[in-house]
This record gives C-alpha cells, structure tokens and sequence, in this order.
C-alpha cells in the first residue's frame, strides 16, 4: 500500500517553518481523581511529536479521549492531564487549546494540544464543514493513531481529505507495513491463532483468514464450538450451538486447500468457572456432562508450540484459555512461549492478548504488537480501514 510518510517528508525538509497537524491516540485510562493509570499510548505518540519538532515544524496534536458528548465540555473529559504528561515526555511546554476549531495560533519549536476532538460537534458523523475547518488549521496533516484508523470520522478521515498534505505517522506507517508483511506478504506457513469467547464476534475474521492461511488455532469458547462442529462432548462450557455449521464450513475451506484447523486432543476441565476451581487434564473425547472447558490440555499445546516453532509468520489474536487463572494459564503461557522463542515474523493485537504479552514477560520477542484493538481486528477480517483508503488516495492522486 503506497501512502505518503511523515518521516520522508521530513527528511526532505518539507516540514521546516509548516503547520503540523497530528492526529493521535492519547485515549488513556484515568482513575476518579482525573491521574493517567497507564501511558502507553501517550509514549508511544512521542515519536511522531519530536520528529516535528526536529524538522522544524509548529505542531498541532488532537485526540479524543472518553466517549463525550458533542458540544458539552465536562472536566473529565479534558486532555489536561495528558498535556502534562506529555509536557514531562517532551520536557518542553505543552499548551492546552480549547475551541481551537476556528484558529489557533502555533509557532515553530511549539506544540500545541487541541482539547478532546470529540466534543466537537460533527467529529464522528465526519461533518464537511468541521473537516474543512480542521484542514485550514495545517499545511501537513499526520494520521498516528492506528487504535482510530477503522472510523471514518472529521479528524482521522475527513481532515484527511481536505489538508494540503496528508501522510502517515511513524506508528501508522509501521502498523502498515507489519500487517502487509504478516498478511499481503507472508512468509510461509502462515498461522493464526484467533481465540475468543464467542465464534460470532470473529465469524468473518475466520472465514477471511481461511483463505489465506496454512493453520487456523483456534481458542477458548470459539474452540468449544468448533469441538461440537467435530462430534466433541464439551459438557457446559461455553459455545455457540448455531454456529456449528458455520465452523464446518471454515473447517471445510482449510481442509480444500490442504490446511487445517487443529482441533483439542485434551483439555484442561473445572467444575465451576473459579480461579480457585480443581484442574483437571481430560481426553478431548473424555469431557462429562458438568464439565467447563477452560484451557487447551498440555498434549495439544505442545503439538500446536510444535507448528508455531516451524511457522514462517504467527499472527495472533486471543489467548486460548482463561489464563488470567494460573490454573487455566498453561495453553496460553506455551503458545506465548513458542511464539516467543520462533524465527517467524510474528504479529499481535487485542487486549487480552497484550495483557497475555505482558504477564509473560516477551514483549522484546514479539515481532510487532498492534496497537488497535479494534482496527487489528477488522485488518483481520480483510477490510480496507478508512485511513489506509484515504491516505492511499491522497498518494495517488
């Protein structure tokens, strides 16, 4: 996918003496008292500020933050705790705009947060007008914040349209080439594990991704519905008895294409869902009817930490047990571990399973963790994310 890119921009010296808008993702949790509890996202949007900074540029940086509403300014809603924070990060002034809609006034070396971009009103309908507004505010529009590139709203795609120049942030850009090299581009075998509670949340992810890859893994209750779809008792867990026939199909699509979907040959079984809940390792076919399944067995993991080791690219989406109990953690912890410890290019992306990349520590081994959950997800389904499309088009047109 062909976009332009902030960091050859600057390379050129075309951002020398211009107005720089940066779209972020600075949506962090805060606790009761208004404090940051996690900055992630704000270090990671750092970047893409000095890069401005150091090409001599006046910057402009947005974000939203919460759900507001439209129009209705409330003080939780407000960027200042992130404009402190990220004054800290910089260690230079941050100054924090309010009704910044209709002009605001930046110099070069400065940097500027515009207050929430979601209180204004037409932002997610993605208003012409707001749009126009926006883009007159810059001479170089940046898109860094991929958790947003999935909605087609006046400060990720309208600003997009109407800018002089629109172009891809650091984080973006490498976002962009970590799903072609995974998924346009791959390395082969090409395996995906997408696990989850419910099939019919990641339907479409598994029917697109059947196409194009050599193993599909799946986990947690979407494995207990594809268990069904093979004649497996799964005593109580968690499935989705209507969805068998539509896990047969993917089934039926790998197995045309000469690829797979490993089904459990073991499972890790409690008798109620506790984290405290006796653990027991049962035969796949063994499962009694008072049975929950929440893990894969130690004999499944192994074989499926035995593929991950021979993949050429992993991507990842889900943990395959409850492994936020360490009872119930093993299935998970091996795939994380083999995933880990493989030569393929891997890539990661959902909550769960970064909270999963953390707890074992392998955040260095991963070859790129997404930053979107949402945009990850619809990447997966072989969507053409709004941001990608119109970046695109800018480049090419």
């Amino acid at each position: 996918m062909k976009v332009l890119r902030f960091s050859d921009l600057c390379d050129q010296g075309l951002a020398r003496g211009r107005r720089v808008f940066i779209r972020a993702d600075l949506n962090v949790p805060l606790d009761d008292a208004g404090n940051i509890t996690e900055d992630t996202r704000i270090r990671a949007s750092v970047p893409c500020i000095q890069m401005a900074l150091a090409g001599g540029a006046a910057v402009l940086v947005t974000s939203h933050l919460g759900r507001p509403t439209e129009g209705q300014f409330k003080p939780e809603d407000s960027l200042a705790p992130v404009a402190k924070r990220l004054q800290d990060l910089l260690g230079r002034p941050v100054t924090l705009k309010q009704d910044w809609v209709d002009g605001v006034d930046v110099q070069q070396g400065e940097v500027v947060l515009l207050e929430n971009c979601r209180l204004n009103k037409g932002e997610k309908k993605n208003d012409p007008a707001l749009a126009q507004k926006m883009a007159a505010l810059c001479d170089i529009f940046v898109h860094d914040a991929f958790g947003t590139a999935h909605r087609a709203e006046a400060s990720t795609y309208g600003i997009a349209q109407y800018a002089r120049t629109a172009c891809a942030g650091p984080l973006l850009a490498a976002e962009i080439d970590a799903i072609t090299k995974a998924l346009a581009n791959p390395k082969r075998p090409l395996v995906a594990i997408v696990a989850g509670s419910k099939v019919s949340t990641k339907l479409t992810i598994l029917r697109s991704l059947a196409d194009k890859v050599d193993q599909l893994v799946v986990g947690g209750g979407i494995a207990n519905t594809f268990m069904l779809a093979a004649g497996l008792p799964i005593g109580k867990s968690l499935a989705e008895a209507d969805l068998v026939e539509d896990a047969r199909a993917v089934i039926a699509a790998m197995k045309a294409r000469g690829a797979e979907v490993p089904i459990p040959t073991d499972v890790v079984v409690a008798k109620a869902f506790a984290a405290d809940a006796p653990a027991t390792v049962k035969a796949a076919q063994d499962v009694a009817p008072d049975d929950l399944i929440l893990d894969i067995g130690p004999q499944t993991a192994q074989k499926l930490a035995q593929q991950l080791g021979a993949a050429g690219t992993i991507v990842w989406n889900g943990p395959v047990g409850v492994f936020e109990f360490d009872a119930f953690a093993h299935g998970t912890e091996t795939i994380a571990r083999a995933i880990a410890a493989s030569d393929a290019f891997s890539i990661a992306g959902g909550g769960d399973t970064l909270a999963a990349i953390a707890k074992y520590g392998i955040e260095q081994d991963i070859g790129y963790i997404s930053t979107g959950g949402g945009a990850f997800l619809e990447v997966l389904e072989g969507k053409t994310l709004p941001a990608f499309e119109i970046l695109a088009k800018r480049a090419n047109g």
